[in-house]
């Protein structure tokens, strides 16, 4: 696969992280940032004057990934010198840029993948995609990198349980007709296709099949090298690849030490001081697998403490759930005590309302009671007042019935007065129609005292009448008036 094409694919990731909207566009200015990380991470020398100049903000808005691939062709790919970057560096940065916005990780880190290990299957997965976009990897292939990675840990799959395990993501296949990396990697996070084996050593089968296929190691491991300015041996960690020897400093390979070309012009020799740095170096190694052995020993002795406290772990952890228990139990009793305690408030809060309730009640009716006495207080002194006004009334009516009699008396006396004696029979001859007065002058008197004593029953009359009402009932009709003193006096007139 030529370098364009392997840049292009990672290229292609970080464009549509940044194509927030989904609509195949991106703003210039992410662009412009883009293109920057670009040029530094590839070491290709830019004018950044220019580069602001051609993606400044104006109208067009937003560029397609056609629009910006003129550009890209033209100054960043046209531009890269193979060996002048670091290309896993490159990788690392369009991953950060898509990982951000598609990878999902186990936010509860249970993940079966270490982010490193996410990343190096990525590259996998871009290696051995097919040359077209959406990037998808077929079935054959995904096939082809699991059996690697399973094969770097020892272990097989059957054909059948493949089959299965590639069945599962069949369905999900179907309409682009391969799997996404993100589905990829989902089918290694989630586990099923390795049987319970621990991170560090799938990261181990990752990292050998990730040095294997896109570092083009051939071989690797420990060896002896002289050094150029002191000649002494050192050992170093190996890498053969198609072209070059590189060694590090560890097995890591964090450190690299140097690369020895390799040509048609390079041969190995054998020299006899080496024999005999190699035979010191045997018994160096004889050394260290007795010393290997006693620290076998140890681990042995180490793994039975280990033992011991992982038993003694477990007792505690029986306490601590028994007392975990009785934690539960004491809560669950708390729990049951507050409910107890707060229906004692409910009621007490019941018993406080209905006592206030009452005493107002008591209140309302101390009130009424009070209102009834006063009541009864003043009925009774209405009728000590009806009693007093009774009796006063009788005293006027005694003192009226005695002024009556008296009156009465008087008058008696003064229509029957004292009448002279006859001094000769009445003839025939005398005049039949004719009766002389009789005491005149007494009956102008007589008049005038019998009009002043009926002018005085008129006037005491109405106070006579309500005086004797309450006593009569009221509801009786009044007695005819006798007649007046001079009504009986005057004699009636003559015709």
């Amino acid at each position: 696969m030529s370098l364009r094409k392997e840049l292009l694919k990672s290229i292609w990731y970080a464009f549509t992280a940044l194509d927030v909207e989904k609509s195949g566009k991106v703003s210039k200015s992410q662009l412009k940032v883009l293109s920057h990380n670009l040029y530094t991470v590839l070491h290709i020398p830019h004018d950044p004057v220019a580069l602001e100049e051609h993606f400044r903000d104006d109208d067009d808005g937003p560029v397609s990934s056609q629009g910006y691939m003129p550009y890209l062709n033209k100054y960043i790919l046209d531009k890269v010198e193979e060996g002048a970057f670091v290309k896993e560096n490159f990788d690392e940065l369009c991953w950060t840029l898509t990982a951000k916005k598609n990878y999902r990780a186990d936010s509860n880190g249970n993940s079966v993948l270490s982010s490193q290990d996410a990343f190096r299957l990525w590259c996998l997965f871009n290696f051995l995609s097919e040359d077209k976009y959406p990037l998808i990897m077929v079935p054959d292939e995904v096939e082809y990198l699991v059996k690697k990675v399973l094969s770097s840990m020892s272990l097989e799959l059957g054909l059948g349980e493949l089959e299965e395990l590639l069945a599962q993501e069949a369905q999900a296949a179907q309409a682009t007709g391969g799997l996404s990396v993100w589905q990829f990697l989902e089918l290694f996070n989630s586990g099923r296709c390795l049987r319970g084996v621990g991170q560090d050593t799938l990261s181990m089968a990752i990292h050998e099949v990730y040095q294997e296929l896109i570092q083009d190691v051939l071989k690797q491991g420990y060896l002896w090298k002289r050094g150029q300015l002191r000649r002494n041996w050192t050992e170093r960690w190996f890498q053969l690849q198609p072209s070059c020897l590189c060694y590090f400093g560890s097995e890591e390979c964090k450190e690299k030490r140097g690369t020895i070309p390799l040509d048609a012009q390079c041969c190995v020799e054998a020299r006899a001081t080496m024999q005999a740095e190699m035979e010191l170096k045997k018994e160096e190694a004889a050394r260290q697998r007795q010393r290997i052995q006693e620290l076998e020993e140890m681990q042995g002795r180490l793994q039975e403490a280990l033992q011991l406290e992982v038993k003694a772990r477990r007792d505690e952890e029986a306490v601590r759930l028994a007392q975990a228990r009785l934690l539960e139990e004491e809560e669950e009793k708390l729990k049951q005590l507050m409910q107890l305690k707060e229906e004692q408030e409910r009621y007490i809060e019941r018993a406080q309302q209905e006592k206030q309730e009452l005493q107002q009640e008591m209140a309302l009716q101390s009130r009424s009671l009070q209102r009834a006495q006063l009541q009864l207080e003043e009925v009774r002194q209405n009728r000590q007042r009806a009693d007093e006004d009774v009796e006063a009334a009788q005293r006027k009516l005694r003192q009226a019935s005695t002024n009556v009699k008296h009156w009465n008396v008087q008058m008696n006396r003064l229509m029957h007065p004292i009448e002279p004696g006859d001094k000769r029979p009445v003839t025939s001859s005398s005049f039949s129609g004719f009766q002389p007065p009789v005491l005149a002058r007494r009956d102008s008197s007589l008049k005038r005292l019998t009009r002043w004593g009926s002018q005085r029953n008129r006037t005491s009359s109405p106070n006579r009448s309500e005086q004797q009402k309450p006593l009569n009932g009221g509801d009786k009709t009044p007695a005819p008036a006798s007649p007046s003193l001079e009504e009986k006096l005057d004699p009636a007139p003559e015709n």
